[in-house]
């Protein structure tokens, strides 16, 4: 019996590499999703053209993002919205999946603009499985305004969870951090001075 079993778990261990050499030799992106990790998603404005540059359309991706948010109940850890591009870093939502919830982000964000079509087809995911990969994941999509010149500094650039995480500002979209935490427990008072300098300690 236990022989059995071991065959049965070689040969569906088989099976899933074949799929994802498949894959692979294809050019198909292959996703590891329903495995409780965290993800980094890219997603990018169709042929990357700077769709996102103005202040309207940064805000209403982040009005979009924030209602599948509640819709699919997932968490966002992080986010930042470039003029061609978004990167989000969320867990997986309560209800659905969360590739339908990335298309129901990018479907509410195309009803309501007028370039057609908004966005590239495919996005990018890539799984953090370590609070050191969070950490690192996190800086870089704060640093990416200031890498691209846009502004002089993180807290310059209002369209990303960096403020958040250093002050504990509320924006549009909700940010499951320590501030975040410390507020449910207290009924939505900001914390004192002491534990400002524990949580306001941002990537």
């Amino acid at each position: 019996m236990d022989n059995q079993r071991t065959s049965l778990v070689i040969q569906a261990l088989e099976s899933s590499f074949s799929r994802c050499i498949r894959a692979f030799m294809t050019g198909r992106l292959v996703r590891y999703q329903h495995c409780g990790n965290m993800h980094i998603l890219t997603f990018s404005c169709y042929r990357r053209l700077p769709y996102l540059a103005s202040l309207e359309a940064r805000n209403l991706f982040e009005d979009a993002l924030e209602r599948i948010r509640k819709k699919y109940k997932f968490i966002v850890a992080g986010y930042v919205v470039m003029p061609e591009h978004v990167h989000l870093l969320v867990n997986e939502p309560a209800r659905s999946s969360l590739d339908r919830a990335i298309k129901s982000i990018k479907l509410s964000v195309a009803l309501r603009w007028h370039e057609r079509p908004f966005w590239q087809t495919r996005y990018y995911d890539f799984n953090v499985s370590t609070e050191e990969k969070r950490v690192e994941k996190l800086r870089y999509m704060h640093r990416n305004p200031v890498k691209r010149g846009l502004v002089e500094k993180s807290e310059e650039w209002k369209w990303s969870s960096f403020r958040h995480y250093a002050t504990g500002i509320e924006g549009t979209v909700e940010i499951e951090s320590e501030w975040t935490g410390w507020r449910r427990e207290h009924g939505g008072a900001l914390p004192g001075p002491q534990m400002r300098a524990t949580c306001g300690t941002q990537p």
